[in-house]
């Protein structure tokens, strides 16, 4: 099925660059280091190496420090710099303030459930996802909101993370990736993950497209 392009729609379509990232970040989510490192070979020939280091620091996320660090350490092995300088620290109401205004245009209308859903989990974990997730690392500058949100769907769904998969592709779309954007990063991971967890992916895929459909 197909879902009419939202207007407004920031990343119309899927560039060989984003594509290649989105693919990296999957191959991060579940590669062993061999296989970080040849695609960390095949990508920096074609994507930003800014884009490639903000992938890498963002991946700590969703899927863990020990993955985020062997990339960063492939990716220096191969490149020897640092692609970014440091951001000039901010403080902690600052993190927290840009951490809310991202994670609200990632959720849109379901941002205030999710924060007490969270916080119900647990307090600490709220104030973690606001401040470290959305405002110190996702709400960096060097990579889009609509790119970012294409990774963390490749890695959710090679991870086989199908609660957060859920929202991240509602996520995407809030923040101006357009539906057709999202199928084809989606089928850009044949071959990287099982078919099993690709099928899945897809198939909550077209849930939420029916989502979207419903008046």
């Amino acid at each position: 099925m197909t879902t009419p392009t939202r207007r407004g729609s920031i990343l119309s379509s899927l560039d060989d660059a984003t594509r290649r990232l989105v693919r990296l970040a999957a191959i991060i989510a579940c590669g062993d280091e061999l296989r970080v490192r040849a695609a960390l070979v095949e990508a920096v020939d074609g994507v930003s190496g800014s884009w490639i280091e903000e992938l890498i620091l963002q991946s700590y996320l969703f899927c863990g420090f020990p993955r985020s660090l062997n990339a960063m350490r492939e990716w220096r092995r191969l490149t020897g710099q640092h692609e970014l300088p440091p951001i000039e620290e901010q403080d902690q109401d600052e993190w927290r303030r840009r951490g809310e205004a991202t994670c609200a245009r990632v959720y849109g209308q379901m941002y205030d459930r999710l924060r007490v859903n969270i916080r119900a989990l647990h307090p600490e974990l709220d104030d973690w996802m606001i401040v470290e997730g959305y405002g110190k690392v996702l709400s960096r500058p060097a990579l889009d909101l609509p790119r970012r949100e294409l990774c963390i769907v490749a890695a959710c769904a090679a991870s086989a993370q199908a609660r957060q998969l859920h929202s991240h592709l509602h996520g995407a779309i809030n923040v101006g990736a357009a539906p057709e954007v999202v199928t084809e990063a989606i089928d850009s991971l044949a071959g990287l993950v099982s078919d099993h967890d690709l099928t899945s992916a897809q198939l909550l895929w077209r849930r939420v497209q029916n989502q979207l459909s419903s008046p």
